[in-house]
């Protein structure tokens, strides 16, 4: 955001949190104020000013003048027994003798509201109105201070004016995660929570551009609009730092979600209209078995599950796919369907290759899952046009196509994977000419329990990640596991146990491995909660250095118990080093001239606790409340049961090209 504010012409960003360690140094030394330089890659034009407030944004202890306060308000009648000007005053005074010390200049901003605060102001102006006069008035006897009423904007410009030619102002080129409230209590829990709906979130930004696209391209009415804002509107709450992070009471989370079908389903009719538009009416040039009147186009909305009602109900369909990219893409084109047997051709008339997979029995058991199909379409949707679409004719024959798992111990294909077969786990990988030896993994954390009363006593929750022990448990040391290698894909199909499953996919013709993993429901038979994670550990040396992406825009370096800023003293080395990851985590190795890139399909918590080795957060389940506002234990259900997540990571590798920019 610092980035952007820049570049929209913003002097300055004032911020109320950071962590508490480097709050306290920046006070100490009298540099809360700096230039933050928020793109390597962009330069200086993203240069800000930035300033961190003394009490977040919070008033002075006793001068919470808000209805929902209890503090004593000013009360200037000189003959009420509570008369209280003098006493008043000289505790702001004092307040403010000790923020003065923190900062450059002679201005400082006191901050005067809270969360859910003027909702009956007068209370706070009147009060506000008696502090600035009383406090102005000691200015006859002596006083340095005056106050007065001000914006951000007047506080900045003042700053700047009393620094001009006195004070060179410190630069900050890093960011500010993780955030630590206390010794105990590192807001990193959020980059997980609620999984599901991160996924949702992310997949409806990628749904409305496809709407907004389609909208104007085929010059749709006004009637549309408000279908195509249903969907804008959902994605514009969902950005509120109570939403995506997963860190609202439950009954919110499902208002949200419900909020987000429901744009989905008006910008579905949007794209619908859209593409109809496109196609109807256009001759086909051969054959007469599809022809082209009105096509009612509908979404595999539920592909996730391996749910579509027209794919698996019709023995003819065509297929659209449409990229939304400035570039050509390739898709690989999964699709639930009920017949053993089925012919795909292009636009021109040409078969396209394709597979049938058996859908595994842990897709079929999904809860809430209502399907008939227990196989799976696979066919490959090659370059499709920069804001363009292809179709496929799709036709159920006879016979049966469905593939059979095959005895091997590697899968080879472009890229490969490596198996043990005793535990049917990977054991290395081979993309891009790099053969890297790595273990992939699952494990969970047991969140810690306590009552909150202080810090040593903090709960992991829906903010805070705090494992009660810094080695987590792994969830099982074998699988059972079958192999299936076809003309397009081949998969590693795992169980761990009830809960844990996963199916590792090498593309005949692509230089990466997807790792389509599925958690839950997770088991809640203790006092503690799981936090489950995956690791993929390779024997790259990185010196206890990663980089994650920074909003999907550009990497940052991380180093393991390490601050750039301030020497930090670390109480919880697990989650002290997590940091969210919104796109791809990597890794590298210098002297091999080789990095290892994960990238995922929505925002997770990740670090990298040992060499070489990449943890991402996948679901999390805490029965405990963290006391930071959510007040209710973060414990998802679904129809009936706990909640089911699935999701994918997408690894690839090769020599080093660079952590800045957009890589």
């Amino acid at each position: 955001m610092a980035s952007i504010f820049a570049q929209m012409g913003f002097d300055g960003i004032l911020l109320g949190r950071i962590d508490y360690q480097d709050k306290q140094h920046r006070f100490y030394t009298k540099t809360p104020e700096f230039i933050w330089q928020s793109s390597a890659s962009l330069g200086n034009k993203t240069d800000i000013f930035t300033s961190i407030m003394y009490n977040t944004y919070s008033p002075p202890p006793g001068f919470c003048f808000d209805i929902l306060c209890m503090d004593e308000p000013i009360v200037d009648d000189i003959n009420s027994f509570a008369y209280n000007v003098d006493r008043k005053v000289n505790t702001f005074f004092a307040y403010l003798n000790n923020v003065t010390k923190a900062y450059a200049t002679n201005h400082v901003i006191i901050t005067m509201g809270e969360d859910f605060n003027y909702q009956a102001a007068h209370t706070w102006y009147k009060n506000l109105d008696k502090l600035i006069l009383y406090a102005n008035k000691r200015q006859k006897e002596g006083s340095k201070y005056n106050l007065l009423y001000s914006t951000p904007s007047c506080y900045l410009k003042a700053v700047q004016d009393a620094a001009k030619g006195k004070i060179k102002w410190s630069v900050k080129t890093d960011d500010f995660f993780p955030y630590a409230s206390d010794s105990h209590a590192f807001w990193t829990g959020y980059f997980t929570s609620r999984p599901t709906l991160k996924r949702y979130e992310r997949f409806g930004n990628n749904f409305l551009q496809v709407c907004k696209q389609l909208y104007s391209l085929t010059d749709l009415g006004p009637e549309d609009w408000a279908d195509l804002n249903a969907l804008r509107e959902a994605m514009g709450i969902m950005q509120h730092h109570d939403a995506v992070t997963g860190t609202e009471k439950q009954h919110v989370a499902f208002d949200y979600a419900r909020l987000l079908s429901k744009g989905f389903d008006e910008c579905e009719f949007v794209t619908r209209t859209a593409l109809s538009k496109l196609v109807s009416g256009k001759p086909l040039p051969y054959k007469h078995e599809y022809p082209a009147p009105e096509v009612n186009f509908q979404s595999c909305l539920l592909a996730n599950i391996s749910q579509c009602k027209i794919t698996e109900a019709s023995k003819k369909f065509v297929v659209t796919v449409y990229n939304p990219l400035s570039r050509n893409v390739t898709h690989y084109v999964r699709l639930p369907v009920t017949g053993t047997a089925y012919s795909v051709l292009d636009y021109n008339g040409n078969p396209v290759p394709t597979q049938l997979m058996p859908i595994p029995n842990t897709i079929l058991n999904i809860p809430g899952r209502v399907s008939a199909s227990t196989v799976e379409l696979i066919f490959v949707a090659k370059d499709v046009p920069p804001l363009g679409f292809l179709s496929f004719y799709v036709t159920q024959t006879t016979g049966n196509h469905v593939m059979k798992p095959k005895h091997l111990h590697s899968i080879v294909y472009q890229s490969q994977i490596g198996i043990d077969p005793d535990t049917g786990k990977v054991n290395k990988i081979k993309i891009n000419d790099q053969l890297i030896p790595m273990d992939q993994d699952f494990y969970y954390y047991r969140g810690a329990v306590g009552n909150n009363s202080n810090v040593d006593y903090r709960s992991s929750g829906a903010y805070i990640f705090r494992p009660n022990k810094t080695a987590p448990f792994q969830i099982s040391e074998r699988t059972n596991y079958e192999l299936f290698e076809g003309e397009i894909v081949g998969e590693l199909r795992q169980v761990f146990n009830e809960w844990t499953s996963q199916i590792v996919r090498a593309y005949k013709d692509e230089v990466f491995i997807e790792f389509d993993w599925l958690i839950g429901p997770i088991p809640i038979d203790d006092i503690n909660g799981k936090e489950v994670i995956t690791r993929y550990s390779t024997d790259l040396k990185t010196d206890s250095t990663f980089y994650t992406d920074s909003n999907g825009r550009e990497m940052l370096q991380r180093i393991k118990d390490y601050r750039p800023t301030w020497d930090i003293t670390l109480l919880e080395g697990v989650a002290g080093n997590y940091y969210p990851v919104t796109s791809k985590m990597v890794l590298q190795d210098p002297h091999r001239n080789l990095e290892v890139a994960v990238l995922t399909d929505r925002a997770q918590g990740g670090t990298s606790l040992n060499d070489g080795e990449v943890e991402l957060m996948l679901h999390r389940t805490c029965l405990h409340d963290d006391a930071f506002g959510v007040d209710e234990e973060l414990l998802e259900k679904a129809f009936g049961t706990g909640l089911v997540a699935r999701g994918s990571h997408y690894l690839i590798a090769g020599p080093i090209s660079g952590t800045e920019g957009n890589e």
